[in-house]
């Protein structure tokens, strides 16, 4: 019994005495001077193309088949397992739509569930027909995308085994509502572009609502958008992880590159904090620069900065305490009835100048403009009588009696 025993030992998990080859090895003669790391990375006979497909060996199925009935052979779960989540009021006439929808796609896997209008709350459990153990976390899975604001048609494909959900928590993230916003609306881009690019390049369901984003999606890809949108929230823009994404789709084409590293080919988007002195000279050059423009163009030059005053070491002169004021002026010798009346004889004064000057502003919407009169028909006689002599006197010139003549005629008329 214990050779039994150690047989078995040996078998299930292993001993450095004997070991148990379950397909044979061809040696080659490279292996020899292989590191003692890679030692045991042999070749897999069995590792084809078709590994899913192949059905002559069994306990090496990479192929992951659906659960089905036939499969659970204990029978009847022995427990009740139920999981709840609450929904906003605004989703409740949409829920009630589509209910019926949502209890078929349910009843299909033996799982019961139930709409409470009252508490505002959407609940699922597992019943004697159910024979999938791990449906029931599918199913709270879709009464959390249905409260979330997932349409039906897409929250029921969650219930299929290479889907998988993710819901991402944006509310507490940045705590400027103004900002939260803008960063919230830069995952959607103009006209939702930046949404469609996403989910192009990862092959998921992305619904972004209120304080959250839902993606739904394989695995692997969710992590891809979990890491866009946390990277968008603190401030680095989507279309660097798209840019990446894209790199990545395109050199995964290459058989060449398979076994070789792509950091080289991907970009390095670093931020680079300046120092006051860079910044000071990044600044002078961009206005060296408009200068330049602006004097190409014909343009008056910007006004210059006013010139820094010299650093003296000496505080400045003290000021003049108010009592020295008074004293300077002769009014802290006045009595105080005369100061009062110096004040309102001021005051008075101050009010008849603002008074008159309100006065001329309201005048000057009476004020008739300045009118252009058309000439009259004499005007316009005289003007081309003395356009046409003036154009004689340029082509003939005229002796300067005849001149004072026909000058003296057109002052007379």
């Amino acid at each position: 019994m214990e050779v039994e025993d150690n047989t078995r030992n040996n078998l299930l998990f292993g001993s450095k005495a004997s070991t148990v080859q379950l397909f044979p090895v061809i040696m080659s003669d490279n292996e020899a001077s292989v590191s003692k790391n890679k030692s045991h990375r042999k070749d897999k006979p069995w590792d084809t193309d078709d590994i899913d497909q192949n059905a002559s060996i069994p306990y090496v199925q990479w192929k992951v088949d659906p659960f089905e009935a036939k499969d659970n052979k204990g029978g009847n779960f022995t427990e009740e397992s139920s999981f709840a989540t609450l929904f906003p009021k605004y989703r409740e006439k949409y829920l009630r739509e589509v209910w019926s929808a949502v209890t078929r796609a349910l009843e299909a896997h033996g799982i019961a569930c139930t709409l409470d209008l009252v508490h505002g709350s959407m609940s699922v459990r597992t019943t004697r027909k159910t024979y999938d153990p791990y449906i029931i976390l599918k199913a709270r899975d879709l009464i959390k995308l249905l409260a979330r604001g997932v349409s039906v048609t897409q929250a029921v494909k969650i219930l299929d085994d290479a889907v998988a959900c993710d819901i991402i928590k944006i509310g507490n993230l940045v705590r400027n509502k103004e900002r939260f916003v803008k960063r919230r609306q830069r995952i959607i881009g103009p006209d939702g572009s930046t949404l469609k690019a996403i989910e192009l390049l990862t092959q998921c369901y992305v619904l972004v609502q209120g304080s959250t984003v839902s993606v739904m999606g394989p695995y692997k890809s969710l992590k891809e958008v979990r890491r866009i949108v946390l990277d968008c929230m603190k401030n680095i823009h989507p279309i660097y992880r798209i840019k990446e994404l894209m790199i990545r789709r395109e050199l995964a084409k290459d058989p060449k590159l398979a076994t070789e590293s792509w950091d080289r080919f991907l970009p390095q988007f670093r931020k680079r904090h300046l120092k006051t002195s860079e910044k000071t000279a990044k600044k002078n050059e961009v206005l060296a620069q408009k200068a330049d423009a602006r004097k190409a163009a014909g343009l008056e030059p910007t006004l210059a900065k006013p010139t820094k005053k010299v650093y003296t070491p000496f505080p400045p002169a003290q000021l003049p305490r108010k009592v020295d004021l008074q004293l300077e002026s002769g009014e802290y010798f006045l009595k105080a009835n005369e100061k009062q009346a110096r004040d309102s004889e001021k005051k008075k004064q101050k009010q008849a100048e603002a008074t008159a000057k309100r006065r001329e502003e309201r005048a000057e919407a009476f004020v008739a403009p300045a009118e252009n009169a058309a000439p009259t028909v004499e005007e316009k006689r005289r003007k081309k009588r003395k356009a046409m002599e003036e154009n004689r006197d340029e082509e003939e010139p005229i002796p300067e009696k005849a001149r004072k003549k026909k000058k003296k005629q057109v002052e007379e008329d």
